[in-house]
């Protein structure tokens, strides 16, 4: 997933740099706010960037990064107390962007589709948000939590024909796939077994633990269905293999 983004990303111009001693985001965004220890590895991943957009390639990080910027933003208690823990100057400054994000926002997918070199032509692939990169809509502000768009855009510019459908925005069972395995695989079968009956030949995740549990789900006897992570399209539409030397244009 990192060497088709890297790939990519080179191929298209943009330039990204790794933070030097990076960590875990934390993995999970706290209960309850004042729970200053869950806070201190995303802070310090935060801080790290020094102001400049801090890009990630899965959805449950930008999560956790984007809700605890925000609580940075917010409460001043809470923004003191992992600060002076971290002793770390950060005050909920600079943007934190998915890569898809990026790629809409930033570098534009008209842009993109101009840009592609093996078209996903007749491809029916059916995106999937999962839940985390949608909510709370008022935080996350990635696009409309009931009805998005941006990953059927961005296949679509990648020349393949998007192909919507129920149970797209919820959730795939999660950390459940630790604890509650048989959980986690009746609710990603559920997700799979709808995108095989509208017609797609394939999901997309952005989010590798929503790819893990739809690859692994146990539906009601339905047809199973290749996952491939939003990087690996976009790769193979530029052209561009991992590690391959490219040029921009």
């Amino acid at each position: 997933m990192e060497q088709t983004a890297l790939a990519s990303a080179e191929a298209l111009g943009i330039q990204l740099e790794e933070l030097p001693r990076w960590q875990c985001c934390g993995a999970v965004f706290p209960l309850y706010e004042d729970e200053a220890i869950s806070l201190l590895s995303p802070v310090r991943t935060l801080a790290a960037a020094g102001g400049e957009p801090l890009v990630s390639l899965c959805a449950a990080c930008h999560h956790v990064l984007k809700r605890v910027q925000e609580a940075v933003r917010r409460n001043k208690e809470v923004r003191e107390k992992v600060t002076d823990f971290l002793q770390v100057d950060y005050g909920g400054e600079g943007r934190v962007l998915h890569f898809l994000e990026l790629l809409r926002d930033d570098y534009g997918f008209s842009r993109l589709a101009a840009e592609v070199r093996r078209p996903l032509a007749g491809q029916k692939l059916a995106p999937y948000y999962g839940c985390l990169l949608l909510r709370p809509g008022g935080v996350m502000q990635f696009d409309d939590p009931e009805n998005p768009e941006t990953m059927e855009e961005f296949l679509a510019a990648l020349g393949a024909d998007p192909v919507s459908t129920a149970y797209r925005t919820e959730c795939c069972g999660a950390y459940l796939s630790v604890t509650r395995s048989d959980v986690a695989a009746s609710t990603a079968g559920r997700i799979v077994e709808a995108a095989a009956k509208a017609g797609a030949e394939a999901l997309v995740a952005a989010c590798p633990l929503c790819r893990y549990n739809l690859e692994n789900s146990v539906g009601s006897g339905g047809p199973r269905l290749p996952v491939y992570y939003f990087t690996e399209l976009l790769a193979e539409a530029l052209g561009v293999a991992p590690g391959e030397e490219v040029k921009p244009g």
